[in-house]
């Protein structure tokens, strides 16, 4: 099925017909199908848009693909573009996210119920989660930044998130890829997507958060350490905010149960997000942090990026990098 790569389902059928059938007719193809030619012809739109299909179906009214390898081709090039521009927006989000964050917390350090309430520490913070999942109704979504979690941590959520699904509240979370390399996390997930929630994983995370029913939005006082304490935020500007910030990271994540990317093609791979960090000046302590990976990991992965790409130093390696398109 070309359905993942950016077709619908009756687009990749049509496709498949023509690939059987070539000079396919429109009228044959709608018999075929069983849709009509007006829809047909709305698929046929698609397809040549896509690359798949020559334009001069519109002259003569007969259907020839392109040759298939050609035609995948371009419709990686398209779904890649695609992803490139989801990252560039998803960074975006996650600048203003910060900075939005940071203005809350100069501005209105004692702010009333209606706009933003601070817990300072980690047992105030876990207190209000849990007088705040009693109230949820219909969704709670999340971000799980530092990679692996403590067995502790997880065995003290379960009993919650139990709660929440047998309520019929939808439970999805992001948690990073660094968590499908250890044995508690993978249970836990597995557990997790057994009971109906999902859960899907990206190679770093901007901050922890937690939001309720889209209403009220739980994110760290200091991203850099959520031990420090949380902001609850209710104004509707600032939680929509965070919400499209949610929305964004869960579209380029991948589910769990399916293999985390790792090609160096992707965008959204663990080496890909190690290039841009070590490009915006991360350190390789602060790189591996922010990946949710040991130091010896993040320096492994720098050394396989260095010999994928035939750098000698760590200077070549980002020239080398922005040579093939990768920065």
């Amino acid at each position: 099925m070309l359905v993942s790569l950016g077709l619908t389902e009756q687009s990749d059928r049509l496709y498949r017909a023509i690939l059987r059938r070539p000079d396919l007719a429109v009228a044959e193809a709608a018999k075929e199908l069983g849709v009509t030619e007006e829809k047909v012809r709305e698929e046929l739109e698609e397809l040549t848009r896509l690359s798949l299909l020559t334009p001069t179906w519109r002259r003569d009214g007969r259907l020839r693909v392109v040759a298939p390898k050609a035609a995948l081709d371009s419709l990686l090039a398209h779904q890649q573009a695609e992803i490139v521009e989801r990252q560039r927006a998803l960074a975006e989000s996650q600048a203003a996210a910060d900075a939005l964050l940071t203005q809350y917390a100069e501005l209105h350090p004692e702010e009333p119920e209606q706009g933003a309430e601070r817990f300072l520490g980690v047992e105030a913070v876990r207190a209000k989660i849990t007088e705040l999942t009693a109230d949820v109704r219909t969704e709670i979504i999340s971000f799980h930044p530092g990679g692996p979690q403590p067995a502790a941590q997880f065995e003290a959520s379960e009993p919650l998130t139990t709660g929440l699904l047998d309520r019929g509240v939808k439970v999805k979370g992001v948690y990073q890829d660094s968590l499908r390399n250890d044995p508690v996390s993978v249970e836990h997930a597995r557990w997790l997507t057994e009971h109906s929630g999902e859960l899907r994983t990206v190679p770093s995370l901007p901050m922890r958060m937690i939001i309720l029913d889209r209403q009220k939005a739980l994110v760290p006082i200091d991203p850099a350490d959520s031990s420090l304490g949380a902001v609850l935020l209710r104004e509707p500007g600032a939680v929509a905010a965070f919400c499209a910030l949610f929305d964004a990271v869960w579209a380029t994540a991948t589910p769990f149960g399916e293999p985390a990317r790792r090609s160096l093609d992707d965008p959204g791979s663990q080496p890909r997000e190690l290039l841009r960090l070590l490009a915006q000046g991360y350190t390789d302590e602060a790189a591996a942090r922010r990946l949710g990976i040991s130091l010896r990991s993040e320096r492994r992965l720098i050394s396989e990026l260095m010999e994928k790409l035939d750098a000698q130093s760590r200077f070549q390696l980002g020239q080398r990098a922005v040579e093939h398109g990768l920065l």
